[in-house]
């Protein structure tokens, strides 16, 4: 081997370096682009999970749960979530520490913290959904609750079309959530009768607010302690009841407003902040 006049060893000519290193190929393990996209949100995955009303499909990213919907196929759900998200979907199962947060959640463990991503969401549409977050299993709220909590006290239509748009039922309960004349109302994933299941499985009664909203009644409250609240807060289940007499307080008809509802986001009621 000839040898340079500084005594150096010549390098190896740059072609044949850049011919050797284009043999260096190997193949990406199969699933790991779409991997990448997932935990970046650039794209979804879906799985299928068992639920008190049968199984739903489950949309999630690296930013958390996604969609759900009860779609008859898989092909009907990524149409579906597709047209919603905007983005790429392929089945994946969901982490295995995620499902056990959703399952927990779904269960009625409020300390479960399930992160959600609600991208495309307007900000009205962010403030509806995060303050039905606070709604306590087994209890249920009026359209006009969530306005005037959000501070758009005349927006109730607009609340009831938000929640209808919800894309993350269950998770953000909007199960939860009846017209303003107590009546029970719809529900986007299943109609009136899932509603109902839903609420029931939680350990409210279905059958009895109706009844009351049927009646005209609001709100419960004590002749004693002046205390009043909607039917199903759990301050309510603690009021006995009266003796017999005309009711105090909590009827609502046509020129007569009930009273304003103090503090009703009770203690414990705030969602974990992880969730959003």
């Amino acid at each position: 081997m000839t040898t340079t006049r500084t005594g150096r060893r010549p390098g190896p000519d740059l072609d044949t370096v850049a011919a050797a290193l284009g043999q260096l190929r190997l193949a990406a393990p199969e699933g790991v682009a779409e991997a990448v996209l997932r935990t970046l949100g650039l794209a979804d995955g879906y799985d299928r999970l068992p639920t008190s009303i049968g199984d739903v499909f489950v949309a999630w990213n690296g930013r958390g749960i996604s969609f759900i919907d009860r779609a008859p196929t898989e092909t009907a759900f990524e149409a579906e979530a597709r047209a919603v998200l905007g983005r790429p979907l392929a089945p994946a199962p969901l982490p295995p520490a995620l499902r056990r947060r959703l399952e927990r959640r779904l269960a009625g463990d409020r300390r479960a913290a399930v992160p959600v991503d609600l991208r495309g969401r307007t900000p009205f549409e962010r403030a509806v959904l995060t303050k039905a977050l606070e709604i306590p299993p087994g209890e249920v709220r009026p359209y006009g609750w969530i306005a005037a909590e959000i501070g758009r006290p005349t927006a109730v239509r607009a609340v009831g079309s938000a929640l209808a748009r919800n894309p993350i039922p269950l998770v953000i309960p909007c199960h939860r959530v009846v017209r303003s004349d107590g009546v029970l109302g719809a529900y986007s994933m299943g109609g009136p009768a899932t509603k109902r299941r839903l609420l029931a499985a939680e350990g409210a009664d279905p059958d009895r607010l109706e009844a009351l909203a049927r009646a005209g009644i609001r709100f419960l409250g004590s002749r004693t302690t002046g205390v009043f609240c909607l039917p199903s807060c759990r301050n309510a289940r603690r009021i006995c009841a009266a003796p017999p007499g005309p009711p105090s307080l909590g009827r609502g008809g046509p020129g007569r407003r009930p009273p304003p509802l103090p503090g009703l986001s009770a203690r414990g009621d705030r969602p974990d902040r992880s969730t959003l």
